[in-house]
């Protein structure tokens, strides 16, 4: 009787260990962490925004002065070159788009960001996000998930406001683009 009373209150000892460590183990927020993430995913939806109606200039204010887009087809770096570089990208979906037929309206695409995971110490964060792409770059005009993948983001706050100051594109249609085996989201 003693012993089985013993050994239910060691139970109940490790149960309550087990459930305390559970706790500790929840991510710790900062005051302020909901603010600041909520500022991140706008840049995030804003940089999407950005892209797909081709505004460079938008699309180049988000990145810091010495910002970097590491993305398929290289390594840019600095605002300015960002901003020449989506000046550049044709104004329609794709990179070879169908050839519009009289009366069909232009192709379009949209990029979509979900699942962001984000990390913030102090001024800095680092953000993780999955991204797909619909257009409709096709003689019907109908609706196609064209390529996906995920960002890797490293952000400054600066007078209030989060840039990127560096962000990392990984694109599943390219082997050379594509994910490594290992969970980018620590």
């Amino acid at each position: 009787m003693v012993e089985a009373r013993v050994l239910r209150n060691i139970g109940a000892a490790a149960g309550s260990l087990l459930f305390a460590t559970a706790i500790a183990a929840e991510p710790a927020y900062a005051p302020g962490y909901a603010e600041d993430r909520a500022m991140i995913e706008d840049l995030q939806a804003r940089y999407a925004f950005a892209l797909d109606f081709r505004d460079a200039d938008t699309y180049a204010s988000m990145f810091t002065e010495d910002g970097v887009l590491d993305w398929a087809r290289g390594v840019v770096t600095g605002r300015e070159a960002i901003r020449a570089l989506i000046s550049t990208l044709p104004s329609r979906a794709g990179f070879a788009a169908v050839a519009d037929a009289p009366g069909l309206r232009p192709a379009a695409a949209r990029h979509h960001i979900v699942n962001q995971a984000i990390r913030i110490e102090g001024n800095r964060a680092t953000a993780r996000a999955y991204w797909f792409q619909f257009g409709n770059d096709n003689p019907e005009r109908e609706a196609e998930l064209g390529s996906y993948g995920h960002y890797e983001d490293e952000l400054i706050k600066i007078d209030g406001q989060w840039y990127f100051t560096k962000r990392r594109i990984y694109n599943e249609q390219m082997d050379e683009r594509a994910a490594t085996g290992a969970n980018p989201a620590w």
